[in-house]
């Protein structure tokens, strides 16, 4: 598993690029497709999925739809077209920024950088 900080810091794009990906989903299923997506290595509770749900909802980048499923409730959580915009720009901006840091991790051979001239 990464660090809670790590995961923090990506946790809207990820769940906005798996809503992205799919037409709706409930909070259980997002949880669970991560986890298997990741193979275990990213886990996300209930109690960070939820607010950030509820906070996508506030900004008008997902809606909600209930169905009845039973005796139960399920919501459903899809994407408005500003999230869809939103989603693919975040994800933009993970990408540029995960190629940044290889940059950092695993510089580039720059000639007489790192290697002595004899």
């Amino acid at each position: 598993m990464y660090s809670k900080e790590l995961l923090k810091g990506t946790l809207r794009t990820v769940v906005m690029e798996l809503l992205a990906r799919n037409e709706k989903m409930y909070g259980y299923e997002i949880t669970q497709k991560v986890k298997e997506l990741t193979n275990g290595k990213i886990v996300i509770t209930e109690g960070a999925l939820y607010p950030l749900l509820h906070k996508l909802e506030a900004d008008g980048l997902v809606s909600i739809e209930k169905v009845a499923i039973g005796k139960r409730i399920r919501k459903y959580y899809s994407l408005t077209d500003n999230g869809s915009s939103t989603a693919q720009q975040l994800v933009e901006e993970f990408a540029d920024f995960v190629a940044t840091m290889k940059l950092i991790i695993d510089p580039p051979a720059q000639p007489g950088y790192g290697t002595a001239i004899v």
